[in-house]
């Protein structure tokens, strides 16, 4: 199969607030011309600061940026700030941030010590982001139980879940980001 061809896409957006957090939700013309309705692996500008990162679906076909720490005080970002935005699409996805239960997990399953690394990083993502999408640590210990026997036997992916929905718990419940 041949390698689908990057697609650039390039505008304004404008950042938000929800909660404590700053996000970056895509105009909806840029969302639109993404080959995915769910994460997509991107690398680009904002302004001038360059990001290669994973686009999170909002659960309404489109798409927003995690703006970091480190990003938001390079930028001086505040809710209402306007971006300059470049982005093109990745067949190579960045290695996702695995979180520390999950992590421990992986490290004690001594006979997965071949499997998580041959899991491509797309798929990565996928097992981190199923993990991370509850808001109550009695279901995210049993996910990140339920990801180890699965590895276990044979599954490369998570399942179950709408991979376009937003699956952060600190920002969406619903599977849809805030309007």
């Amino acid at each position: 199969m041949a390698a689908k061809a990057p697609v650039t896409v390039t505008g304004r957006a404008t950042v938000r607030a929800i909660g404590e957090r700053l996000i970056l939700p895509l105009p909806e013309d840029l969302s639109a011309k993404l080959p995915s309705r769910g994460q997509v692996a991107v690398e680009g500008t904002l302004e001038e600061y360059p990001l290669t990162t994973v686009l999170e679906p909002d659960g309404r076909k489109g798409h927003w940026i995690d703006l970091d720490t480190a990003l938001i005080d390079e930028l001086d970002l505040t809710e209402g700030t306007s971006l300059a935005v470049t982005l093109t699409t990745r067949a190579e996805w960045p290695e996702p941030e695995v979180p520390e239960d999950l992590a421990a997990a992986l490290e004690e399953a001594d006979d997965l010590a071949d499997t998580w690394p041959a899991l491509t990083p797309m798929a990565r993502w996928e097992w981190v982001r199923w993990v991370r999408a509850t808001r109550s640590e009695d279901t995210r210990a049993r996910r990140v139980e339920v990801s180890i026997d699965k590895l276990r036997h044979g599954s490369r992916r998570p399942c179950c879940f709408d991979l376009s929905s937003c699956t952060d718990p600190e920002l969406a419940r619903s599977g849809k980001l805030p309007e």
